[in-house]
């Protein structure tokens, strides 16, 4: 199984345009990741195989048989469907857990997404990706999980419950928003213990954008 699922992985990164490492930042895993479960160093996880077809909407049994198609309806409306775009990505992790200070956080290279992915925000060249660190989120998504951001104009953009990015002081975070009056509330969603943090509107919180969809870390 494992080597035809490594066949199977490159046959769909050529049907559709894309290197493995395209692939991999579809999935959620790093290029290193995906090379291990190609080769079959690595045991291929239920929750990824499902996770391709879901992404690429292909037919599950390409994925195990060569002479299975690729689509179970092989159109052209499909495979623009599941064609990619560029975005912004932010290399540095914003923290899942404590506030920490993010160095570079100006300097974006790009990463490929599936329009697939990114539903509605799709095509939207303002949304943002950078990774999470930390487990305060993990109720959501883990420690190095990609998360597509959106900026806000203002704080009146957001709800409470958003999850969002956000800074005080240089300090970089990913958290539940609360607005309360004059306070602002920011809370984890983890199976560990980690603390709100609780600020006034003046005191200099600048958040940055909404995380509107993520891609939960399979490695």
């Amino acid at each position: 199984m494992m080597v035809k699922f490594g066949e199977r992985i490159r046959a769909l990164a050529d049907s559709i345009g894309k290197d493995e490492q395209d692939v991999a930042k579809d999935l959620g895993l790093t290029k290193s990741r995906l090379s291990h479960y190609i080769s079959g160093r690595s045991k291929v996880p239920s929750e990824l195989l499902q996770k391709i077809v879901d992404v690429y909407k292909i037919n599950p049994l390409f994925l195990f048989d060569e002479n299975s198609s690729l689509y179970q309806s092989d159109n052209k409306e499909m495979k623009e469907k599941i064609s990619g775009n560029d975005y912004n990505y932010f290399p540095t992790p914003i923290s899942a857990g404590l506030p920490f200070e993010v160095d570079g956080i100006t300097e974006a290279s790009k990463i490929s997404i599936s329009d697939e992915v990114l539903g509605k925000y799709a095509n939207d060249k303002d949304i943002f990706f950078t990774r999470a660190n930390g487990d305060s989120m993990n109720n959501l998504f883990d420690n190095g999980s990609l998360l597509a951001v959106k900026p806000i104009n203002n704080k009146t953009d957001l709800s409470n419950g958003d999850i969002v990015v956000y800074s005080k002081d240089g300090d970089y975070s990913v958290k539940h928003y609360h607005k309360y009056g004059d306070t602002l509330v920011f809370k984890p969603n983890s199976t560990t213990n980690h603390k709100e943090h609780e600020y006034n509107i003046d005191d200099g919180v600048q958040v940055h954008g909404k995380v509107v969809t993520y891609i939960v870390n399979l490695d």
